[in-house]
């Protein structure tokens, strides 16, 4: 059956798209829906708010989705639009060509015969969780991983917000430690192991779905010498404190799901953590971003 997408355009501040998504959340955080928010026009403050259901569920879900949100913003404009029933793994594998970062190669299973030997192949195919390689965020970590990882000793690492494990693969891939990949999502935990399966690193990699620090698969493994997070700047930024708790003395932390605009808070909020800022790679808008912390 057709899945339908409800959008709500409206003008907006970051702290007015927050309360859509809280309002959004408190209506239907209890229900299978999927929601979201995005900032499309960053001059005219433009959000979005989306809401994904099922063509059936539509006569009960749009008027509590225009109820839950008319009182505060009267002034928003909705729109509907029927997605069609694609099979979207294989459609998004049409455009997929092997992605290269360093010594890594990201592929899909269409494209193992383009595996060179001296490559560190990581196959992972378009699916239900993030991260095939081809993003920026995901290609600027695996660079910087395979400077890290040649530049210093690593003893353990953490893959926070996992997704596909493709992060937690090239670590793993690069050298044989034990490795922590967590995620909210247990969809994304679930496929990120089938694919470190895959790959032939299972063994090495602990899985966990976890949210935030609270789970105890963090005090089990750190402190970490490596922590990877490919998230999204503003989690990133309040988490920092947390992150930099289960760092080693001298340890690692890579970070990524950057927009440019929002490196310097990020920088800011890691620095006032005490770390260091060692570098910054910029891919198509996004950034990764290297920090030391220091022996003490």
């Amino acid at each position: 059956m057709p899945t339908l997408e409800i959008r709500l355009y409206v003008s907006t501040t970051e702290v007015g798209a927050n309360r859509i998504l809280e309002l959004m959340s408190f209506a239907f955080g209890e229900e299978d829906y999927a929601i979201a928010t995005t900032e499309i026009d960053e001059k005219a403050d433009i959000w979005e708010a989306s809401i994904y259901l099922m063509m059936a569920d539509e006569e009960d879900v749009r008027p509590r989705f225009e109820a839950c949100l008319e009182e505060e913003f009267p002034e928003a404009s909705i729109e509907r639009e029927v997605i069609p029933d694609i099979d979207w793994i294989a459609k998004s594998l049409e455009g997929l060509k092997p992605v290269r970062a360093g010594r890594f190669l990201v592929h899909g299973s269409h494209d193992r015969d383009k595996v060179q030997p001296h490559d560190l192949a990581i196959e992972i195919d378009a699916g239900q969780a993030f991260g095939t390689g081809h993003h920026g965020t995901t290609a600027g970590c695996l660079e910087v991983i395979e400077d890290v990882v040649r530049s210093r000793k690593i003893r353990n690492a953490l893959d926070l917000g996992t997704g596909s494990g493709v992060l937690a693969i090239a670590v793993r891939k690069m050298v044989r430690i034990p490795v922590l990949a967590t995620d909210i999502d247990p969809i994304a935990v679930r496929v990120a192991r089938e694919n470190a399966r895959r790959n032939q690193v299972v063994e090495g990699i602990d899985f966990r779905t976890a949210p935030g620090f609270h789970s105890t698969a963090f005090g089990q493994h750190a402190p970490f010498d490596l922590i990877i997070a490919n998230i999204l700047a503003r989690p990133l930024i309040k988490m920092a404190p947390q992150l930099v708790a289960h760092l080693a003395p001298g340890g690692t932390v890579i970070l990524s799901g950057i927009l440019a605009s929002q490196r310097w808070k990020v920088i800011a909020a890691y620095s006032s953590a005490g770390l260091s800022h060692v570098r910054t790679i910029w891919r198509n808008g996004w950034v990764t971003i290297h920090f030391t912390r220091g022996k003490g």
